[in-house]
């Protein structure tokens, strides 16, 4: 490498190939791959004695790109360090300075917010030193929790169950559900009535009223008793509309997404986990080829890992410069939209996640996206728009109705002016807009008039528990206690869920018997670790660490002070818990036992009480793939012999889907998958192709006519044909885009969304 080129260093090698495009020949751009140091895995790494003092080695496996990154910044003449712009990625750049001896007090440090040409070209011209007070703050917590699991898991392992791991922020998030599921068994329904009227106007226009309260000041109907009362009079009394009162109201827009806001909306809209909307939003961020039309390789979005709701000036005009030539200038607002942030200890050095270039539509590059980055890129795409426009005009009517004391209120809301409603509108946790809920407009009512009743509903209610924790919901719970950070979050459900200590049930959270038991001695052992407020207060001290407002030591001598005091005296009294055990009314078909309920990173199952001697393990959940059996998979059983003793054939449902089965079972255990033509012919002799499941339990392609045709694929055979050469396209299995497999033809394309048939 000639000594006038520059090197540029990141942590992803797609960002590093994305960069190098922008900068050009005389830049070196290569990937970290993440850390280059850490801790030591075998042991605790930190001198407790020497005011924490970490004990960072090499990585494994990291040895030979070490070397490879030491050549080549040896022989550069400038060295840059754009590894992401957060505690991390400073951490990242420090631990590379370091292995890599590269000065401290040199301007080498470069972010980007978004790694688009003109920002990444302006961000070269102005490195800086690397921010020690982020350095700080990261290594703090990499610290705090190494400190955590290291001295709590062996405490864990003497007195719950050999193997476990405790985790500092993760022990909360387990607590947090473990404690709302015991609001919900404490919880006792409380009994109410509502009662809803049928109205008629002296026009003839019907609607409904609903009881508001009576002339006793009461507004509740709490059994049926009260219930029948209000029925009574109202059936019987004379209807007259007191009052009619119109309002306007203004709904303002969301704000852009944050972190958490954006994993909360994608689990609500697109039923994405966690993990699966910072994999995409990783992806956009680095940056997606949109061919020569929109400039080659681009980052879509900002830096998605952020708690702040502020967006730049360029961004803001940008986005009103699309709203005016799209909806028209009354749907601009006078003047730029500013958020406030909810939170004192929000992290502002970068924007909220936004699209880099508003003018890029995402109907306009969908063609050029797997299906999971276009959905998620138009959920922030039109979020960040809405948040620019003008409010939506929402315009009210209440009438109160007087049925001879008893008061009832007939309410509806319509529209005026949509404004940002014509676009976007968010959620609450349960996946339902607030406009779901608008009960429409009513007919004309006057004050004074006589309505007309023509029936009057009584309906018993029961209150219902609080809702258990999703993915979504429980890390807003944690933002708003101000526990966990953007670069957090993404790890905290998947941890606690492959220890053990939570399983999920649907889209809901639920805590295993371990993570109760394990909850309860945290408790009672160690509350601080399992304080809400506590450990928030650990957050704000790392954010003074950043600030420069205390330091490291100070932060982790007072934690250790009072932590080692409680594992003393934990480790004293411990003693070994019982997890209890729950049966079922299976009878293990290995030994005869009657099974127990275990609970599993994917939920329950039953397990032979004499494990491991016996490691015999049934499912309780429901078939993996419900299949409908039609009448002809019944016939076709009923026609048909058990090649292995000659019995008859039934179907059966499993895992899998259904199958055809010998009656014979368990000593005949003969079966054959029942397979149905897919509608594409073989393209070797014209047959049809059938799906069929291979010895892994994995689905593959044949042809009906083996052994006499060999056609087989894992990749499903369309019946589309490729637009190049004429061949057979194939749907990659598990991938999201379509290929042709002849010989020297090469074509691929994103797989087709339901409204686009371009291709890629």
């Amino acid at each position: 490498m000639a000594a006038s080129n520059k090197l540029v260093i990141l942590e992803s090698p797609t960002k590093a190939s994305t960069v190098q495009g922008y900068l050009g020949s005389g830049y070196k751009v290569v990937a970290s791959k993440g850390h280059v140091r850490d801790l030591p895995k075998s042991t605790l790494g930190v001198d407790i004695e020497h005011d924490f003092e970490p004990k960072y080695i090499n990585i494994r496996g990291k040895g030979d790109l070490i070397k490879e990154l030491k050549r080549s910044a040896k022989s550069a003449k400038n060295v840059y360090i754009a590894t992401d712009p957060d505690r991390e990625g400073e951490a990242i750049a420090w631990h590379l300075s370091v292995t890599l001896g590269i000065p401290l007090d040199e301007d080498h440090r470069v972010t980007f917010n978004e790694i688009t040409k003109g920002v990444v070209k302006e961000a070269i011209k102005h490195p800086r030193k690397i921010d020690m007070g982020l350095v700080g703050a990261q290594q703090a917590r990499r610290i705090l929790d190494r400190i955590v699991g290291y001295k709590l898991s062996p405490y864990l392992w003497s007195t719950v169950k050999s193997g476990l791991s405790a985790g500092r922020v993760q022990s909360v998030a387990t607590k947090i559900i473990v404690d709302r599921e015991e609001e919900i068994r404490a919880f006792v329904p409380v009994e109410y009535w509502t009662e809803e009227a049928t109205l008629e106007t002296p026009r003839g226009d019907k609607f409904k009223a609903h009881y508001y309260g009576g002339a006793d000041g009461k507004k509740s109907l709490p059994d049926k008793s009260s219930a029948d009362r209000v029925k009574e009079i109202a059936e019987r009394a004379v209807w007259r509309a007191e009052s009619v009162k119109f309002a306007s109201k203004m709904r303002q827009p969301a704000p852009p997404f944050t972190t958490s806001t954006l994993q909360q909306e994608a689990s609500r809209k697109l039923n994405f986990t966690s993990v699966r909307t910072m994999r995409a939003a990783q992806e956009l961020y680095e940056g997606v080829n949109l061919g020569a039309e929109y400039g080659g390789v681009q980052g879509l979005i900002t830096y998605m890992r952020t708690d702040s709701v502020r967006i730049s000036a360029e961004a803001q005009s940008a986005a009103r410069d699309y709203i005016a030539s799209k909806f028209g200038e009354k749907y601009v607002p006078e003047k730029p939209r500013m958020f406030k942030m909810k939170k004192e200890n929000v992290q502002d050095a970068h924007e909220a996640v936004r699209p880099a270039s508003p003018a890029l539509e995402p109907s306009k590059i969908k063609r050029m996206l797997t299906s999971d980055q276009y959905k998620l890129y138009n959920l922030i795409w039109n979020r960040f728009i809405a948040s620019q426009m003008q409010s939506a005009e929402i315009g009210t009517v209440t009438a109160v109705i007087n049925a001879d004391g008893e008061i009832f209120h007939a309410t509806g809301s319509t529209v005026k002016f949509p404004g940002f409603l014509a676009l976007y509108e968010e959620t609450d946790d349960k996946g339902a807009k607030e406009s779901d809920s608008a009960s429409g407009l009513l007919p004309e009512i006057n004050e004074g008039e006589i309505m007309n009743c023509l029936g009057v509903a009584a309906s018993q209610h029961y209150t219902e528990p609080p809702m258990r924790y999703t993915e979504a919901s429980l890390i807003k719970f944690l933002e708003e206690l101000g526990i966990g950070r953007p670069s957090t979050y993404l790890l905290i459900v998947p941890t606690i869920t492959q220890r053990g200590y939570v399983a999920h049930e649907g889209k809901s959270l639920l805590p295993t018997e371990l993570g109760e038991a394990t909850t309860k001695l945290m408790k009672q052992s160690f509350p601080e670790i399992v304080d809400y407020g506590f450990t928030a207060e650990l957050e704000s001290k790392l954010d003074m660490i950043e600030e420069g407002k205390t330091d490291a030591k100070t932060v982790l001598s007072e934690f250790y002070d009072g932590f080692s005091k409680e594992l003393e005296t934990a480790t004293e009294n411990a003693e070994k818990l019982e997890l209890p055990v729950e049966e079922t009314d299976i009878i293990c078909d290995k030994c005869g036992a009657r099974m127990i309920v275990k609970t599993g990173r994917y939920g329950k199952f039953a397990a032979c009480p004499n494990y491991p001697e016996c490691k015999n393990t049934k499912s309780l959940e429901e078939p993996k793939t419900k299949v409908t059996v039609s009448e002809d998979d019944l016939k076709r059983a009923a026609e048909m012999k058990c090649e292995k003793c000659g019995g008859e054939m039934t179907v059966k449902q499993g895992p899998y889907g259904a199958f055809f089965a010998c009656v014979n079972y368990p000593k005949c255990k003969f079966s054959r998958p029942i397979t149905h033509p897919t509608g594409v012919k073989c393209p070797k002799c014209g047959g049809d192709i059938i799906p069929k499941w291979g010895r892994k339990k994995t689905m593959f392609y044949s042809c009906s006519n083996y052994p006499t045709c060999d056609f087989s694929s894992w990749d499903e055979p369309l019946s589309e044909k490729c637009p190049t050469c004429g061949g057979m396209l194939y749907r990659k299995k598990g991938k999201d885009y379509v290929i042709c497999k002849t010989e020297g033809c090469g074509y691929k394309r994103a797989e087709k969304h339901e409204d686009s048939s371009d291709v890629k």
